[in-house]
């Protein structure tokens, strides 16, 4: 999945045609990452998680340039080369998606994608922490509650479970990186991605190169199924970015961030009612506090456009 650049994006009161587009492109983005796991647990034990991870990134990128092409986006990729800080800060922020993209698939291939529901569903609340702690912002009396629910219940499961949901913390952590550094650097999210992952492609190509070389790789030795997997990974990174970027300009960000949680709820759903991943008690009093903190803080946030349109 990826993350909202919300200083770039500040939608006013938009027509009902408008309104009704952005929703629907919001829904169909939420709805395909909601859907990743599906897809990523079509591979099969056959396919190391280590080769899935590169190819998405290979192809992502054919694709994402693909895209800036038709859409005459060039412009902004050399206006973004002339640029060194943007271009370092990039290089780090394509290392923090990269590990996310990598613990996710880890987690799906797995059985854990109940942690990748988890960690989806703290990233609102620790990105604004990381706010709190980089950026200067304030944090309002619900805020704080929320983030301290949020913590109160991974420690919970820590000191009365022994479990420490580790795959969802670093979920977490490498997507609120990721946001915190997109966040400064002034770039449309598609024509940033497509950088990102430009700069992770020799990366990528040399890793699978040696495992062709040892004879590792399932591209091209195990039928068509599978390379059109490999290769449709980088197709579904594509797909609902573009659908986000469309909800983005049309949908108030109060709204999107009611959207987001389609994602991490349908990751929940996908791994307890169709992969039958077991839910234990440590896991239901650490989701209980997240859910707790999560509706303080879309409170919050619903309290505070409520007094921002009034003021209008």
């Amino acid at each position: 999945m990826s993350p909202k650049e919300t200083n770039l994006e500040k939608p006013d009161i938009q027509p009902p045609e408008k309104s009704a587009a952005g929703a629907a492109a919001a829904i169909g983005a939420f709805g395909i990452w909601a859907l990743f796991p599906i897809y990523f647990n079509q591979f099969g034990p056959g396919v190391s998680p280590w080769e899935i991870l590169p190819h998405r990134m290979i192809w992502a990128g054919v694709f994402l340039i693909g895209f800036v092409v038709i859409s005459n986006r060039l412009d902004r990729v050399r206006a973004l080369i002339k640029r060194p800080r943007a271009m370092l800060a990039l290089t780090a922020s394509a290392l923090a998606i990269s590990g996310n993209w990598a613990t996710f698939i880890w987690a799906v291939t797995h059985e854990e994608i109940l942690q990748s529901s988890l960690g989806y569903y703290i990233n609102p609340l620790l990105n604004v922490f990381l706010g709190y702690c980089f950026l200067g912002e304030r944090l309002q009396p619900l805020q704080r509650l929320a983030v301290a629910l949020a913590a109160g219940g991974v420690l919970i499961s820590l000191i009365g479970y022994g479990e420490v949901p580790w795959l969802a913390l670093m979920m977490a952590a490498s997507f609120g990186l990721y946001g915190l550094i997109r966040k400064q650097v002034d770039i449309d999210s598609i024509t940033g991605l497509m950088m990102e992952t430009m700069l992770l492609m020799p990366i990528a190509a040399g890793w699978l190169a040696v495992m062709h070389w040892q004879d590792r790789a399932a591209f091209l030795h195990t039928g068509l199924p599978i390379d059109m997997l490999l290769i449709g990974a980088g197709f579904i990174t594509l797909v609902p970015l573009i659908l986000f970027a469309v909800a983005a300009r049309r949908l108030r960000l109060a709204t999107l961030g009611l959207l987001q949680y389609i994602a991490p709820t349908g990751h929940f759903l996908i791994s307890v009612y169709m992969y039958g991943e077991r839910f234990t008690t440590a896991d239901a009093v650490t989701f209980v506090c997240i859910w707790t903190g999560l509706a303080l803080y879309t409170t919050d946030m619903w309290l505070q456009h409520r007094k921002l349109f009034a003021l209008k």
